[in-house]
């Protein structure tokens, strides 16, 4: 539950299991069967789970009348002795379940501070979803660069960005990596190669091509990665993105963190889909796969694939990640109990919840035990609760900063060789 330790429990989650989901999920070739993912079109295998018949139309659900069950046989250590993750060290496979920890204990801290008045605007919030983070933006190298959109801490953590900054933009404080005009949809660390958090759903994905481009056209061997919800891509920018990055054969990762329900509704019937969403890259020719989310194993399988695709052969994949949150599409969203129920939020929560699949099978491996995953949440609380309190006390922008960081000729004076000039009711 949020707020309480991660305590170890769940012992059937070292073996296979299986889970009943209420949304249509598929799985690309050899997905529960093991480590071996290497292939060339991932369209070209058959699906390794029993799944329901395929939708071609939208279908009418609600909470109380639940769309079609289908039972997903997941073996949660099947992508253990793959090589990315083989090469781990004990130390690095802690580090990441330490990340996972923090997400969520700063996650929740934010969460906090939004019921108290202390963040305006928007707040969505990555509950439930650590291991896409924690899974592949750990994977980045070199001139690697990253985009997502506006459900964005998880990322901004993952990339190395320090809470205190993150949690001062959140709460409008300069000192915030935006220095308080961005908010909780528009993180950014350049330095970092994380170009955002973007608020229009769907508009970080030609930004994300763009930036796939830019590598190719300078003969950078690196790769994008650009995150999206399933909400997104039913946006007309993202089938341009598609079709843009397999014509000149872009370096680019497009992620669909798939969490099920969109701004507040099912994908059964926001979307027409064949099997799952990724499939869509069919259409475009374009290489597509689809991985359990939950799982921060396959997660980094999957993602280390696609992106050497990308880095070694400069061509995009489509790769979706099942996932899911356990609140509302954000903290505004009262009826995030209302379009599914609370019985399937206790079931994914129960049996799939990243954080705790991921401490059982460290403490399996022997890297943690009782004590270890106390030490880490309590250091995880304290951090969330420091910058809290760093926000609290750190000033909001000056008046004088309301122009600055939107036009470059503003912020460079003397650099440029335009004639006009800007001005503000002056």
């Amino acid at each position: 539950m949020p707020g309480m330790p991660f305590r170890i429990q769940h012992p059937t989650l070292y073996k296979r299991i299986v889970v009943s989901h209420n949304s249509v999920l598929c799985l690309g070739p050899s997905a529960g069967v093991g480590p071996s993912i290497d292939r060339k079109r991932v369209s070209s295998f058959a699906p390794s789970i029993v799944s329901p018949k395929s939708k071609t139309k939208s279908k009418k659900s609600s909470a109380s009348e639940e769309p079609e069950d289908f039972q997903e046989d997941i073996d949660l250590k099947a992508f253990q002795d793959h090589r990315v993750n083989k090469r781990l060290t004990a130390e690095e496979k802690l580090d990441l379940y330490t990340l996972m920890v923090r997400i969520r204990r700063f996650e929740e801290r934010a969460v906090r501070g939004y019921q108290q008045g202390k963040i305006g605007g928007f707040l969505h919030d990555y509950i439930g979803q650590e291991s896409v983070a924690a899974g592949s933006i750990p994977l980045m190298e070199g001139e690697d660069q990253m985009i997502t959109a506006y459900r964005d801490h998880g990322q901004a953590l993952a990339v190395g960005m320090s809470m205190k900054e993150c949690m001062a933009e959140l709460y409008g404080r300069h000192t915030g990596c935006s220095k308080g005009k961005g908010g909780s949809m528009h993180f950014f660390a350049p330095d970092k190669h994380y170009w955002g958090g973007h608020g229009i759903v769907g508009g970080q994905t030609p930004l994300g091509a763009g930036l796939a481009y830019a590598l190719k056209y300078r003969g950078i061997k690196a790769c994008a990665l650009c995150f999206l919800g399933d909400g997104a891509v039913n946006q007309g920018a993202f089938h341009e993105s598609l079709n843009l990055a397999q014509l000149f054969e872009l370096p680019v990762v497009y992620i669909i963190e798939n969490n099920g329900y969109s701004m507040g509704t099912s994908q059964d019937r926001s979307s027409t889909y064949v099997d799952c969403l990724a499939k869509r890259a069919e259409g475009y020719n374009m290489a597509w796969d689809y991985g359990n989310g939950h799982l921060l194993y396959e997660v980094r399988a999957r993602v280390l694939e696609a992106m050497e695709r990308a880095r070694k052969k400069s061509l995009p994949t489509l790769l979706e990640l099942k996932t899911y949150r356990y609140r509302g599409h954000s903290i505004a969203d009262a009826n995030f109990e209302k379009y599914r129920t609370k019985e399937e939020i206790k079931r994914i929560r129960e049996t799939l919840d990243p954080i705790m699949v991921f401490q059982n099978l460290l403490i399996e491996e022997g890297l943690l035990d009782e004590d270890k995953v106390k030490e880490i949440d309590k250091a995880a609380r304290q951090e969330a609760l420091e910058a809290a309190e760093f926000a609290d006390q750190s000033p909001y922008p000056p008046e004088e900063e309301i122009v600055t960081d939107v036009y470059w000729t503003t912020d460079n004076p003397g650099k440029h060789d335009n004639q006009g000039r800007i001005f503000f009711n002056d």
